[in-house]
Order: structure tokens, then C-alpha cells, then sequence
């Protein structure tokens, strides 16, 4: 069986994970990993995969799984698509995934490749679950309850603030969906901290949250890459009430994050061009193997 063949953009946390995650796959290949520059050393774990600035020094790729910020991932999805590159990604900025949907469905399309966003762990396979549950209950509320641990996409946002040389965003889970925001900073000498504070909570990460910022003097110090969810809803099934289901998990975020960019690049190759989101996807097309021992079982 020839295996797929995937390329890994960006080499920060979650694109460590992605490589550990694709050595495990029985079904792919590593390609190589894409960075803006060559100038820093590279690291041990990648001294046998090619890492390059341009992804056509890789030769023929199939996917290309973009751990970037989610603020970079338009450009990028937009640049390899065009490229006939399937694409997917874990963007997580959940009030623009339909725009961003539309967008690069055009582009796939165009080029008959297939992009799938949003797909982390929420964005993503919560929201598979989301779907399940009122799948169940068709009428009823569902709250979902996040950490206490690291958010990836708003620490990387945070340290984006000029002013700001790193950062920890803590969610803290208040309640029936309600987050806040703890966020620790180490500031660039020269910087006020009463501006850089403000320029973090004004941003839209952090804006629609309670939001809270403090200076330290070392990020790796009390950094952990653990988080976890809590999902619940109350609902109707049928006409029957008081039905009640819930979700949790405690995991490590960039792994989960990796491991389901890898499951989706698998997915990508087997649906038709155009862009989707995970609920979107059937769920048997996440998982390696044959379709008739898959369905025998799991069924």
C-alpha cells in the first residue's frame, strides 16, 4: 500500500507532536517539515526528516498539516491549496470557521484538493461529540467546560502583543461554559506592563472572557501542557425529559492537537475537493485500516 505522503508546516508544539505522531502511523510518511528559516540548529529527533523553507523541495505531498497559529493559517492553507496540497489545521478562533470554510472551499475546489479545518481537539473532536449529543437529545442545553490547563492558541496570542517575549494563557473553568483567563507574562525590556496588559485583554482572544494578567519572571518555570474538558447536556430525547450525558478527558494539548491533525490528513484523502470541518467527516475515515475490519470491530 503506498503510504501518504505529508509535510509538516511549523515546528513549534504541536508540530513536534505531529512528527511523533506520524513516525506511529502505519498508513504515512514524513515528508519533511517546512520553517520560515533555516538559521536556528536543527533539532536531534529531526536529523533523518528533510526540513526546508519551501515545501516543493519535498517532491510530491499529499497533505499538508499546518501547526501554525491560527492567525497564519489562511495564507498558508490558501498558498498549498492553490498547489492541488490537501490541507488541514487546528484553527481555533471559533467565531471566523465559517468564513475561513468558505474561503478556502473556493480555492480547493479550484484545484481539486481538500482542506479540513478546525481540527484540533475543540475545535474538533468536542465537536464531534457536541454533534453526537444532541444527536440524542435534539432539545436541550449543552455546556462545555474547559481546563484548568494551557491554552495553546491563547498563549500564542498573547505573546504576539508587542511588548510581551512569552507567555502562559491559563483557562479556568467557572461553569456552565464560562471561562477566565489567567494570563502570565514575561515582558520585553522598555515595556510598561499596564499597556501590554491592556493590548492582551482588548485582543479577541481574550476580549469576549474575564481576563486576567500578571508578569513573571520565567514562563518555563510554572508552564504545564496539560488540560482537559468537561462536556454535559441536559436534554430531550424524543418526548422523553431529563436525559442527561457527559464527556471528560484530562490530556496533554499539543498531543491530542497533533494526534487529530494527523487522523484528518488521513480523512482528506478520501473525500471529494472542498473544505470541511470535522463533524463533517465520517468518522471511519479517521482511522487507519480496512473499512470491513474497521466496521467489524467497532460496530
Amino acid at each position: 500500500m503506498k503510504k501518504i505522503s505529508v509535510a509538516i508546516v511549523g515546528y513549534g508544539n504541536i508540530g513536534k507532536f505531529v512528527v511523533e505522531a506520524l513516525q506511529t502511523a502505519p498508513d504515512m510518511e514524513i515528508a519533511g517539515v517546512v520553517r520560515r528559516s533555516l538559521s536556528e540548529e536543527k533539532p536531534l529527533e529531526l536529523t533523518n526528516i528533510p526540513v526546508v523553507t519551501d515545501i516543493q523541495e519535498l517532491g510530491k505531498v499529499d497533505v499538508a498539516i499546518l501547526s501554525t497559529p491560527s492567525r497564519k493559517v489562511e495564507e498558508n492553507a490558501q498558498k498549498y491549496l492553490a498547489m492541488g496540497i490537501h490541507t488541514v489545521d487546528s484553527f481555533d478562533i471559533h467565531s471566523d470557521i465559517w468564513q475561513l470554510k468558505q474561503n478556502l472551499d473556493t480555492t480547493a475546489k479550484a484545484n481539486q484538493a481538500v482542506s479540513i479545518i478546525s481540527a484540533g481537539w475543540d475545535p474538533g473532536s468536542d465537536s464531534v461529540v457536541r454533534a453526537l449529543l444532541q444527536a440524542a437529545a435534539p432539545k436541550g442545553l449543552t455546556y462545555t467546560n474547559f481546563g484548568p490547563g494551557m491554552s495553546m492558541g491563547h498563549s500564542v496570542a498573547a505573546k504576539a502583543i508587542e511588548g510581551v517575549k512569552d507567555a502562559l494563557s491559563m483557562t479556568i473553568p467557572l461553569g456552565t461554559g464560562i471561562h477566565r483567563r489567567m494570563v502570565y507574562i514575561e515582558l520585553e525590556e522598555g515595556y510598561a506592563f499596564e499597556q501590554v496588559a491592556a493590548a492582551i485583554k482588548a485582543d479577541n482572544y481574550f476580549s469576549h472572557d474575564e481576563t486576567h494578567v500578571m508578569q513573571v519572571d520565567d514562563i518555563n518555570a510554572i508552564k504545564d501542557m496539560g488540560h482537559g474538558v468537561n462536556m454535559t447536556r441536559k436534554g430531550v430525547s424524543g418526548k422523553t425529559q431529563n436525559q442527561l450525558f457527559e464527556f471528560n478527558m484530562r490530556i496533554n494539548n499539543p498531543a491530542l492537537t497533533a494526534q487529530m491533525l494527523v487522523a484528518v490528513a488521513r480523512a482528506s484523502m478520501k473525500q471529494r475537493p472542498g473544505c470541511y470541518t470535522m463533524i463533517e467527516i465520517p468518522v471511519i475515515d479517521l482511522l487507519a485500516g480496512d473499512r470491513e475490519s474497521l466496521i467489524k470491530q467497532l460496530v
